[in-house]
C-alpha cells in the first residue's frame, strides 16, 4: 500500500484535495476532524488538566484555546503533546483496517505534516498551494478569524515556499475548482501504479 502524506498551509485548500482523492477512491484520514473529536471525547480530561479554563461542558471550547494559546507560547506544544500520541494510534488504526480492505493508496491529510517530520513515516508528500493573496482572503472570510490570529497560525507553520520545495507533487488551488480536481485526478492516475514502502516499515501491526 502506498502512503501519501497531503499537506497545506491555512487556506490552501488541502480538505477540497483531500475530498478529491476519495472521490477517486483513496481512503483519507483528516486529522482535523480527528483532533475536532478528541476535543468533544477522548481528549478532554488530559486537555483539562492543562488548560482547565478552556472546558465549557466537559467539553474543549475551541475559541477559548484558541486565545489560551496566543497568549501562551509554550502552550502549543503541551497541546501537541496531547494530542499527538491519540492521533497517531488512530492513525495506524486507519491504515491497518484500509490495508486489510485491499487499499492500494491511502492518504494522511495532515496540517503539520512537515512541521512535525510526518513526511518521514510516508511514501510520497502532496501539498495544496496558492498565492498569499489568495490564502489571506479565504482565511479571513472564517467565522472569527482576525488578522493577528491569521499571523498568529502561520507563524507555527512551515512556509508554504518551503513547503512546496519538499512536495513531490503539488496542487496549484488559485484557480477553479474543476482546475484543482484536474490536477488531483492527474495526481491519483500516477500514485496507483507506485509501490510503497512506509506502510510495512512504520505502520503496519498485522
Amino acid at each position: 500500500m502506498l502512503l501519501v502524506g497531503l499537506t497545506g498551509s491555512i487556506g490552501m485548500g488541502k480538505s477540497t484535495i483531500a475530498n478529491r482523492f476519495r472521490a477517486n477512491g483513496m481512503p483519507t484520514f483528516d486529522a482535523d476532524k480527528v483532533v475536532h473529536d478528541l476535543y468533544n471525547a477522548d481528549a478532554v480530561q488530559f486537555i483539562k488538566e492543562a488548560f482547565p479554563e478552556t472546558i465549557r461542558n466537559e467539553k474543549v471550547d475551541r475559541n477559548l484555546l484558541s486565545q489560551k494559546l496566543l497568549a501562551d507560547p509554550m502552550g502549543l506544544q503541551r497541546l501537541q503533546n496531547i494530542i499527538h500520541p491519540i492521533v497517531e494510534e488512530k492513525q495506524r488504526q486507519f491504515l491497518n483496517y484500509h490495508f486489510l480492505e485491499g487499499a492500494q493508496v491511502a492518504v494522511l491529510e495532515i496540517p503539520l505534516l512537515f512541521e512535525i517530520y510526518g513526511d518521514a513515516r510516508c511514501d510520497v508528500t502532496v501539498v495544496a498551494s496558492s498565492t498569499y493573496d489568495i490564502q489571506r482572503m479565504r482565511v479571513l472570510q472564517r467565522p472569527g478569524m482576525t488578522e493577528l490570529k491569521f499571523k498568529k497560525v502561520l507563524s507555527l507553520q512551515l512556509s508554504n515556499t518551503k513547503k512546496k520545495h519538499r512536495a513531490d507533487f503539488i496542487v496549484n488551488t488559485e484557480q477553479s475548482i474543476e482546475n484543482s480536481y484536474n490536477q488531483v485526478d492527474e495526481i491519483a492516475e500516477a500514485l496507483m501504479i507506485r509501490k510503497g514502502i512506509a506502510f510495512k516499515r512504520y505502520w503496519q501491526v498485522f
